[in-house]
């Protein structure tokens, strides 16, 4: 069984950009969005995946996520996904041990700059970085899925 326990966090400065590996572009839409799971469908860089998630409780939630074609993968997204789709651009660093991914979106979440970091553990300890902000993990408005129903271009600044 796989679990993904993830903690979300948003950022409060560029320093981050100065570090971690060349950016990759991601591409993801959902044919099923729901409370208790969701269907993602994602072309990351020349690969393509389809991931089933699990219903969210806490910091933690079943995931299944197998490579497909990238050609599939494409078609997917243009005919069997929700619009508006997920872009972003996709920067991994190493912090102290710990693997940290920060995604900047653009389309109908430009602007919207979030850091996330996979855990063993919900109470797992880790460092956090300078370049971290306040932690958004259990706000559902910033999981990719609630992103397509309500983009950060909505929200009220």
């Amino acid at each position: 069984m796989g679990i993904e326990i993830e903690r979300k966090f948003l950022l409060k400065n560029d320093q981050w950009r100065t570090r971690g590996d060349d950016p990759l572009l991601l591409r993801q839409g959902y044919i099923k969005n729901s409370r208790k799971g969701v269907v993602r469908i994602r072309t990351a860089g020349t690969r393509g995946f389809i991931t089933v998630k699990g219903e969210t409780r806490g910091a933690s939630r079943l995931e299944y996520e197998y490579e497909i074609p990238l050609e599939d993968a494409g078609e997917m997204l243009e005919n069997l996904c929700e619009k508006p789709l997920i872009e972003k651009k996709r920067v991994s660093i190493e912090h102290r041990g710990f693997h940290w991914v920060i995604d900047e979106f653009f389309g109908e979440n430009q602007g919207l700059l979030v850091a996330e970091l996979e855990l063993a553990s919900e109470d797992q300890p880790f460092e956090v970085p300078p370049w971290l902000g306040r932690e958004v993990t259990w706000d559902p408005k910033y999981l990719n899925a609630n992103l397509i129903k309500n983009p950060y271009s909505r929200w009220q600044k």
